[in-house]
């Protein structure tokens, strides 16, 4: 992990297979493992690609390449970087610039279209409109064709300054009622702000258009590359996000500078398709969302329930290892403990209503924290005593609309994996430390090895002296530098009540999701009058860290099914070994040796009664990392021929050696088995 953070810009601008393939060889050159062993844990995924694309590259160099059709004839897709819209200057100008022309486009195809907002976002733009006809396929068609030709034409962007009057005066001549509204937010924000519009074309030419917009954009619209120009979607949105305002369509499109990029942004887009966990949550039975009870309410199935009870064992198992002491706290509370929390005052939007309970009310919780702090306070605290580390797997509850609702990534009851550490002033370091260890090891187990950083510090409006503002985020600093770890700086970006560390783990296809968070907060151990008694026999504040590594279960189990694409490795996986009986006259031989895998703790179940093929497709369709065939042969040599989940054979060993593999690939938290070294290999001959 430590090779794997410090990473050059250069290696970070890699598409997701060349940044995988340079962590390879990165990590090959300082550790034990081939490259080989190393893809091993992440067949399936990126990093196997690219442990192979490397292989080749360091045989014959070139570019790398992947796909087929299945047919023999290759539907190649180059692997090329995908810059963000904030990495790259040139990429944000060219998103912009697209944008423009495709409002352009629209007004001069739908007359009575009205526009309103059209930013870049990361890998692409889009721009809301005001028109009665629905947008469909169809019409992007003719949108994007629109397109073309502006580009074509190769009009200028040119740049105008002008006063609040002017700018009013000229919106009311083309009657643009969204932009008035626009304007008048400018100038609320800043009576004395700059007005800026952007031309496309020479004023009082027929090819001429224009908008308020700060910039910046490409000098002309034959600096976007048509065949790197795409327009995607179509999406209702409310004008200001506000669901009493104008419902709008909202057009999606990407912009790249090459068609490679273009082609290889689709490619991953299909394959995100693919591994979409709302998709293989249902085939492979995991969870699901019952209307009946109510939307963002999960249903964990047996298969799903039990990769959950395996990654809940481990992270407590852990966390009183790293000596953490675990907690249960109630789902809801009286409304007053959220009011001295501050929840109510600044969280209420996010609250369900409050329950009456005769003549009391409660609320359910949104954040365990309170909780905790109630639990620290629950008696006398002398310094010696600190740092005192609480971690619970408390389930909060949180009002989400149901149109921001997504799988389990957006539900509106989950399980936190909350900790709080209440340590003295001097102890910060060490304990951010401890915690960046402890994300490290856990984020590294489940596969995730390439992670993002970013420190935010004092914002304007804070709690805290400047003392304790400084000596926090000294910890913080220090603490990333004790780890070798590179991080961006996001000035004035922390909370009111404290700075804080966020990491991002990349996955198997390269995109980056929002996991660990580690906050420190001045603030609840005021509000709740948080005390220890120091060596002096005075009373003094506690400095409070909240942390969590995966964010929630709900979201960090939708990630690993995702990164995975289901195939989840052999530790966590529901069923780890398919035993397959290749006649009904070797079922019972196939009970036997499912008998041995479970006395073994091994998961293990049976399928017969098919043809071996359908057997080993089912398998494969089920995602089980391995199968052990049986037939007469194996049967009378009390042997299983194994297979492994994309691996292919195996080999065919003794039911006790098949056993020894499954465990050690189980022990080392491998995707898959490996082959047993022969005795001869063990021993150095």
């Amino acid at each position: 992990m430590r090779a794997a953070m410090q990473y050059s810009n250069a290696v970070r601008a890699l598409p997701p297979a060349g940044r995988h393939a340079q962590a390879l060889v990165r990590l090959r050159s300082s550790a034990p493992a081939s490259a080989a062993k190393f893809a091993q844990r992440r067949p399936g995924t990126v990093w196997a690609a690219a442990a192979e694309a490397a292989e080749k590259q360091s045989k014959k160099g070139g570019g790398k390449k992947q796909g087929g059709n299945g047919n023999g004839a290759e539907a190649e897709v180059v692997q090329v970087p995908l810059p963000t819209s904030d990495e790259s200057d040139q990429l944000l100008r060219i998103r912009h610039s697209s944008a423009h022309i495709m409002a352009m486009a629209v007004q001069r195809l739908f007359k009575d279209a009205q526009v309103t907002i059209g930013p870049w976002v990361e890998r692409g733009f889009y721009y809301d409109f005001d028109i009665p006809t629905p947008l469909t396929d169809k019409e992007l068609r003719k949108i994007q064709k629109e397109m073309r030709r502006i580009c074509r034409l190769n009009l200028p962007f040119v740049r105008e300054e002008l006063s609040a009057e002017e700018a009013r005066r000229r919106i009311e001549e083309i009657n643009e009622p969204y932009k008035i509204e626009i304007l008048d937010s400018i100038l609320e924000r800043d009576p004395d702000a700059p007005i800026t519009i952007y031309h496309i074309g020479e004023q009082g030419d027929k090819n001429h258009w224009w908008d308020l917009c700060a910039g910046p954009h490409v000098e002309s619209t034959g600096k976007i590359n048509t065949d790197a120009l795409k327009l995607e979607s179509v999406a209702g949105a409310y004008w200001r996000g506000d669901e009493s305002r104008q419902m709008l369509q909202r057009v999606y499109g990407t912009a790249w500078e090459t068609a490679e990029q273009l082609a290889y942004y689709e490619h991953v887009k299909e394959e995100a398709k693919k591994r979409d966990h709302r998709k293989l949550g249902q085939e492979l039975d995991l969870f699901s969302i019952q209307e009946a009870a109510g939307g963002g309410l999960v249903f964990w199935h047996p298969r799903g329930s039990l990769v959950r009870h395996i990654i809940e064992s481990y992270w407590k198992d852990l966390h009183m290892s790293k000596g953490y002491d675990l907690l249960y706290s109630p789902h809801i509370a009286k409304t007053d403990l959220w009011h001295t929390s501050g929840h109510l005052q600044f969280y209420a939007e996010s609250m369900f209503q409050r329950i009456q309970v005769e003549d009391e009310s409660y609320q359910l919780k949104p954040m365990n924290c309170p909780f905790h702090v109630t639990t620290y306070k629950n008696g006398y605290r002398s310094y010696r005593q600190l740092p005192v580390r609480y971690a619970e797997l408390g389930t909060v509850y949180r009002y989400e609309k149901s149109g921001t609702m997504h799988g389990l990534f957006r539900v509106r009851g989950f399980t936190q994996d909350d900790a709080h550490i209440f340590c003295l002033p001097e102890q910060i370091e060490g304990e951010i430390v401890g915690v960046l260890d402890l994300v490290e090891e856990t984020l590294s187990t489940f596969g995730f090895s390439d992670y993002e950083i970013n420190l935010s510090t004092r914002p304007e409006k804070s709690v805290g002296s400047d003392d304790i503002w400084e000596r926090a985020e000294a910890g913080l600093t220090a603490a990333l530098a004790t780890k070798g770890w590179e991080y961006d700086i996001d000035e004035g970006g922390g909370a009111f009540y404290g700075p804080k560390i966020d990491i991002k783990i990349l996955d198997a296809i390269g995109r980056k999701w929002q996991c660990s968070t580690i906050q420190l907060d001045f603030n609840l151990p005021e509000r709740f009058d948080l005390e220890y008694v120091d060596e002096d026999n005075k009373k003094q504040r506690p400095i409070m860290i909240h942390r969590a590594i995966f964010g929630s279960i709900e979201r960090f189990f939708g990630i690993l099914t995702e990164n995975y694409a289901g195939a989840f490795p052999l530790w966590l996986a529901p069923t780890q070994v398919r035993v397959l009986a290749v006649t009904d006259y070797q079922r019972e031989y196939a009970e036997e040796v499912v008998a041995e895998f479970k006395k073994r703790g091994i998961r293990a179940e049976v399928a017969a009664g098919e043809r071996i093929a359908k057997l080993i497709r089912n398998a494969e369709t089920s995602k089980v990392p391995v199968m052990a065939v049986v037939g007469r042969k194996e049967e009378e040599a009390r042997q299983v021929t194994l297979r492994g989940y994309k691996v292919g054979d195996i080999g065919t060993v003794g039911v006790d050696e098949a056993v020894a593999m499954v465990k050690d690939a189980e022990e080392r938290k491998l995707v898959n088995v490996e082959p047993m070294p022969v005795a001869a290999e063990a021993n150095g001959a």
